[in-house]
């Protein structure tokens, strides 16, 4: 076989995909991106909902489908070779190490899992495969891969805004209090849900690891319609190494905001949004008295990470935010929990992140798709309305 016919057949191979929970998240945001990747396709579904097998399964022309009981059964069958993982938080270490235990290929929507101790577990089977089957475990963090992310961080780097050492952040939304995040406290509150945005943006801002959960502070809103047994609404202080801070405050129960501020000692810079998609993420940034604003467009932010993914599989590369990554957001996310409950500062561990985002390899522009109608599912703020392609 000659190169070009070895480079055809690599650039028409797809990889092959399970979507292993069929919520609103798999439903509205990954599923109707795969087939513009180019090169994965969804050939399995995993749910416990007959129903949403069925519909799912005709809509994608997926043949093969496994209640999460059979998932033993599913990674034997031979039907994909990856899986996107969208189970609530707490099912993700089920998941995650017997697929890579078995070289089946993994991308989990974050946190990574919802404790250090599971997020260890996790990244012992991610050596095991790197040693063995060669199977990848990659967090789905997509603003890893968004441009006005991207070109924020390069802005960062440049040293145009001066030593960053103050980062400031709010994210809210207003949850259905039907929605299954309502009802499984702390695993499922704005901390776990929420908080991998602010303290992920916070740690490639700065480009380093918090030391310390300085102050957590958190309401509860009887008006909300929430059981009362998490906070939902939380506004948390961390430290960084050479004197640098990080704010943010998260709601479940808050007019719908999401935008963060990178202020350095000689200029500012800010995105507004910076967390959602859907609509064009805004880049402001102010050196002294000069101000630019850049509006970038619109992208497919769960396409884009797919295809990055499904690209080092392929390739046998090794992808960026990885269990590492993962775990480097929940061991500050335990620390905010903790200091949530003893109303006091929390140390967190030494920790050294080992890679950072490279921002001309992750860059992808995959244009924005439409939100298809959901099967037993709905978006979990109220109010949402579905997205047009653009």
């Amino acid at each position: 076989m000659g190169i070009k016919e070895w480079l055809g057949m690599a650039q028409e191979k797809k990889v092959r995909y399970a979507i292993v929970g069929v919520g609103d998240i798999a439903q509205e945001d990954m599923m109707p991106g795969v087939e513009h990747t180019g090169n994965s396709v969804i050939t399995a579904l995993v749910t416990s909902d007959p129903e949403k097998a069925s519909k799912l399964g005709d809509d994608y022309n997926v043949e093969a489908t496994y209640s999460y009981d059979q998932f033993a059964e599913a990674i034997k069958a031979g039907t994909f070779d990856a899986i996107y993982l969208a189970t609530p938080n707490w099912r993700h270490a089920e998941f995650i190490v017997p697929a890579l235990n078995a070289g089946i290929h993994v991308l989990t929507e974050k946190p990574m899992e919802v404790s250090t101790e599971q997020c260890r577990a996790i990244l012992e089977a991610e050596r095991s495969a790197k040693t063995g089957s060669g199977a990848k475990l990659m967090v789905a963090y997509r603003l890893h891969f968004e441009p006005a992310t991207l070109a924020t961080i390069d802005k960062i780097r440049s040293g145009d805004l001066g030593r960053i050492h103050l980062f400031n952040s709010s994210f809210a939304q207003v949850v259905d209090p039907s929605n299954h995040r309502a009802h499984h406290g702390d695993l499922a509150g704005p901390v776990l849900d929420m908080g991998p945005y602010p303290v992920n943006a916070s740690r490639y801002v700065f480009e380093d690891e918090p030391t310390e959960v300085v102050s957590a502070a958190g309401t509860k809103h009887p008006e909300s319609g929430f059981p009362q047994d998490f906070y939902d609404t939380v506004a948390v202080t961390l430290r960084f190494p050479g004197e640098r801070l990080a704010q943010f405050s998260i709601s479940y129960y808050g007019n719908p905001t999401n935008s963060f501020t990178a202020i350095g000692d000689k200029g500012t810079v800010m995105l507004d949004p910076c967390y959602m998609f859907g609509k064009p993420l805004e880049q402001t940034v102010a050196i002294k008295d000069d101000k630019s604003k850049e509006s970038f467009k619109n992208t497919d932010h769960f396409g884009g990470e797919l295809k990055y993914f499904s690209d080092c599989i392929l390739n046998n590369t090794e992808p960026e935010p990885d269990g590492e990554e993962g775990f480097a957001d929940v061991r500050v996310l335990e620390g905010v929990l903790e200091a949530l409950k003893s109303g006091g500062s929390v140390k967190l561990a030494p920790f050294t992140r080992t890679r950072r985002i490279d921002t001309t390899a992750q860059k992808e522009t995959l244009g924005a798709v439409s939100t298809p109608d959901l099967v037993d599912a709905k978006n979990p703020s109220k109010g949402v309305e579905k997205q047009p392609k653009n």
